[in-house]
């Protein structure tokens, strides 16, 4: 649609300014406008596209005092991260903030806001982080106050790959609203990729502050913050990774092994990065070359033709795009009802509709592009088109297996390979196969840390410590032990690790008999499930260990979890439970009560996946 004078309220001069600006701008760069404009309103529909925020406020809330409470809900670090710059950018424009993780929020200080700021991510099958239980179960209690005079806003993170996508921001949100509270502006749910949205609800809710604080004088323009690094931090980042040279891949399991774990070390050198055990490193992958050429050959494409990349602005050959930008291995709720919009398709018109929710997720489950284009016959849709509604291909992010004060300068990894079949074809982990067939030493990867403030060593070195790690679980334990054993920590420790065999699976075994004949390590339980004939995992032997361990816990030891959310963590949670309950004498509610103080105390914290 042209402009034109005489069918909008502008000038003849604007008219033109704007004919010639708007047919140039990506669909990004619109979302952002049409959020910097809302926002200068005070008000206006949700950032995220394709995830629909409750209901926009109805009108700004009377001025009141700038204060403002920012919470944050966080278990890998990215909402309190996002949390931390929303503080210092509004610190900037004069307002007096209080930030906080909900698990150490006092919840009798509610009643006392008028400016609440939630950031919150979803974990799993739509729950909340470790952190935020306590403050999301006291607010959807009967113990929750009215709170007719706050106003509020929410930013959600999430991963549309996920059923329940941004569930906990959309629940805060909506009972924030139950209780009386009022919208500074509107939810915005971000996927994977958040640094544009996230940036355009901070742009949002400062210039919806300082209006509604009467008169705090900061534009949107000026509020909207900037992502990038702090003074004194690294110029490397999420957006700005660092290429590291690859030293050393190697393969931990033995001959004969149906595993494959990569160890993996790459050079910081130069680079003025810094991590700390149970930080992450995320590592920006390349598709698989074989599932790029079926693909490109399943819809008759041109492997060298041009197409936008992400974000819009440049253009790659179709292939190179492919490999290194775009994400081709899931199939998300919002892929799917893209792509039927897209190509008129009756089929997935008919999946995607309303009331096929289950038929939908059933169907996405263990499929990729691939599948979606050859059973949907999609041949044929432009390339130009398609990759428009496909998402940015994500970093993956890998606990760090090593302390930097043992090896300056480097860092290192634990990788898994994936590999499985699936709907009659062999499937591949994007990062895994990537790390373990095509980089060889000598190579660089795209790198940034991810530093997650919710896994950490205790400041006291004498506290003791209880590492529970399957599998590349014990990737962070392997970095707690060095990191220990270079400030000569005093504390004892304790490791339970499992794999398949004790032959072929024992990850890092010459390493932790060194610690333990260095008195580094305290004690190590083993379980090797598939040794013999009855399945044996750590949850059995910390059970067998169970006195013990109680012993531990009465003298304050901080328990660690990594490794599998689904069984695992679940496994040993109940484990626990179990050992307070035969030892400790706890009522199984007791117990729970005290598993929940423990992480409120960061003494029992997890990194599980």
């Amino acid at each position: 649609m042209v402009l034109q004078v005489t069918n909008s309220p502008f000038t003849q001069e604007q008219v033109e300014l704007l004919n010639r600006l708007l047919p140039t701008l990506t669909e990004a760069q619109r979302n952002w406008l049409g959020g910097y404009l809302a926002a200068l309103q005070g008000a206006g529909a949700p950032a995220a596209a394709g995830a629909p925020a409750a209901a926009a406020p109805a009108a700004i809330a009377p001025a009141v005092p700038k204060e403002v409470t920012i919470l944050f809900g966080s278990q890998t670090g990215n909402s309190q991260g996002l949390a931390k710059k929303t503080a210092a950018k509004l610190k900037e424009q004069g307002f007096e903030v209080t930030l906080s993780s909900m698990g150490d929020f006092k919840t009798g200080d509610l009643k006392k806001i008028q400016n609440l700021l939630i950031v919150v991510s979803t974990q799993g099958e739509g729950d909340p982080p470790d952190n935020a239980i306590p403050f999301y179960e006291f607010l959807h209690g009967k113990r929750a106050p009215k709170l007719e005079g706050l106003n509020f806003s929410v930013l959600a993170l999430g991963d549309t790959s996920y059923e329940f996508f941004c569930k906990v921001g959309k629940d805060f949100d909506q009972r924030l609203e139950e209780l009386g509270g009022k919208r500074l502006s509107p939810r915005v749910d971000c996927d994977v990729d958040f640094d544009e949205p996230a940036a355009q609800w901070m742009a949002q809710v400062s210039a919806a502050l300082n209006e509604a604080t009467a008169g705090g004088g900061a534009s949107a323009a000026a509020a909207a913050p900037a992502l990038g690094a702090a003074a004194g931090e690294s110029e490397y980042s999420r957006t700005n990774p660092f290429q590291a040279e690859v030293l050393e891949n190697l393969n931990l399991n033995g001959r004969g092994s149906d595993q494959e774990t990569r160890h993996v070390e790459l050079s910081l050198e130069g680079s003025n990065l810094t991590y700390e055990p149970g930080d992450s490193l995320a590592v920006y992958p390349q598709n698989h070359p074989r599932l790029v050429e079926e693909l490109i050959e399943a819809f008759g494409w041109n492997a060298e033709e041009a197409v936008p990349l992400p974000k819009g602005g440049e253009t790659a050959p179709l292939r190179e795009a492919l490999t290194r930008h775009y994400e081709i291995t899931v199939l998300t709720k919002p892929l799917l009802e893209q792509a039927a919009k897209l190509t008129g398709n009756s089929g997935l018109a008919e999946l995607t509709a309303a009331g096929r929710e289950q038929d939908l997720r059933a169907y996405a489950y263990g499929r990729d592009l691939l599948d979606l284009v050859q059973d949907y016959g999609l041949k044929g849709v432009p390339a130009k088109e398609f990759v428009s509604i496909l998402r940015k291909l994500p970093a993956r992010q890998y606990s760090i297996s090593s302390s930097q004060k043992a090896h300056p300068d480097e860092v290192h990894l634990t990788v898994r390979s994936v590999r499985y079949e699936s709907h009659g074809r062999n499937r591949y982990g994007v990062c895994s196969t990537f790390l373990a067939d095509r980089v060889e030493p000598g190579d660089t990867l795209p790198v940034y840390v991810h530093h997650n403030p919710n896994f950490k060593l205790p400041a006291d070195p004498a506290t003791p410590i209880i590492m529970i790690g399957p599998g590349t679980g014990v990737a962070p334990f392997r970095a707690f032990l060095e990191e220990r054993e270079e400030i000569g920590a005093s504390g004892k420790s304790w490791l339970f690790f499992g794999d398949r065999r004790f032959s072929t699976d024992f990850l890092y075994q010459t390493e932790w008999q060194r610690w333990l004949k260095a008195g580094v390590l305290t004690n190590m339980d083993v379980a090797f499930s598939r040794d013999q004939e009855q399945k044996v995992y750590v949850q059995h032997r910390m059970l067998e260990k169970s006195r013990e361990l109680y012993k531990w816990l009465q003298e304050g030891a901080v328990v660690y979890v990594c490794g599998d959310e689904k069984r695992m963590a679940h496994d040993v949670h109940a484990a626990l439970a179990t050992i307070l309950e035969q030892e400790g004498g706890f009522s199984s509610d007791e117990a729970l009560e005290y598993l929940k103080r423990m992480q409120q105390d960061k003494r029992y914290q997890r990194d599980v996946y």
